[in-house]
């Protein structure tokens, strides 16, 4: 018996290997598993086991996480990984997956005996290396405190939503918080174009909000990264945003509303990845105003 559970971590991109490290800082025993071996590689130096099959990866671990591009892809993984699984393991799935995707999600975890947690986390790569993400978690509050050391191994804070990780509550708590999310980094884009177009120096319009009600200091940031050419690496991706987007027009258009700005800012995102600028940082969005790329 280990003095913490051991976990395995399905997806080492910018968010599964930064939630990787910290895991093995808190003292957790941890494998780690990616579609491309090398990326995985570098979590060796910290202390983490590297495996070169999902199955291989989950053998006797007492959580699984998993950190991949969307539901599909979790399911893919998990089915591979289904022979290594451990009766009564838990399993915290906390890549976006969308809300159409967490039954089937919920369906296979039931069917191989295993404790689901719907857990997306709020927070980009800087959050994430220093293990101050938001969890937003549902799952049966019985066995809450299994996975309640690897939520504050990664996070600040944990939110939880529900009981019934089926339910996909938190997922649907973090589409809403990332529509305003990419909202306001598509706006930011057109507010930084515009200003270009019209001879307004930026740091004006800054001024002019400076301290008040529409001033934000993610705006500061993004806008920074986009002055100083920093979009790479990327606190989070121009093509996992685009992914993102579509999940919430989806979600909008499956409970009977329409989401203008949502569709819109999908459809930005996917002209500035058409652009080259798909694993750039979102703030790449930038771009997408130009057909020409201007000079900076």
């Amino acid at each position: 018996m280990t003095e913490k559970p051991t976990v395995t971590v399905l997806g080492t991109g910018i968010m599964g290997a930064a939630m990787a490290r910290n895991l093995a800082r808190a003292g957790h025993p941890v494998t780690a598993w990616n579609r491309s071996r090398a990326k995985a590689e570098p979590l060796a130096a910290d202390g983490i086991r590297i495996a070169d099959t999902p199955e291989d990866a989950v053998r006797d671990a007492d959580t699984v996480l998993t950190m991949l591009y969307d539901g599909p892809a979790a399911l893919d993984v998990m089915r591979r990984a289904a022979p290594g699984l451990r009766s009564g393991a838990a399993w915290v799935q906390s890549a976006t997956a969308g809300v159409d995707a967490i039954g089937a999600l919920a369906d296979f975890a039931r069917a191989h005996g295993l404790v689901f947690f719907d857990a997306p986390v709020l927070g980009t790569r800087e959050p994430a290396e220093a293990g101050r993400l938001l969890v937003l978690a549902a799952g049966p509050s019985g066995v809450r405190d299994a996975v309640t050391p690897v939520f504050d191994a990664i996070g600040s804070r944990t939110v939880w939503t529900g009981e019934d990780g089926a339910a996909g509550s938190a997922t649907r708590l973090k589409l809403v918080a990332n529509s305003w999310l990419i909202a306001a980094t598509n706006a930011l884009g057109e507010v930084l174009a515009l200003a270009g177009a019209l001879d307004v120096d930026p740091d004006r319009f800054f001024d002019a909000i400076s301290g008040g009600p529409l001033d934000m200091g993610y705006l500061h940031a993004k806008a920074k990264l986009i002055r100083d050419g920093a979009l790479s690496p990327p606190q989070f991706a121009v093509d996992t945003a685009a992914k993102d987007a579509r999940l919430i027009v989806e979600a909008g258009t499956r409970h009977g509303i329409r989401l203008d700005v949502a569709e819109a800012g999908a459809g930005r995102l996917e002209r500035a990845s058409a652009q080259g600028h798909g694993d750039q940082d979102m703030a790449a969005s930038y771009y997408a105003s130009f057909d020409k790329e201007p000079s900076r």
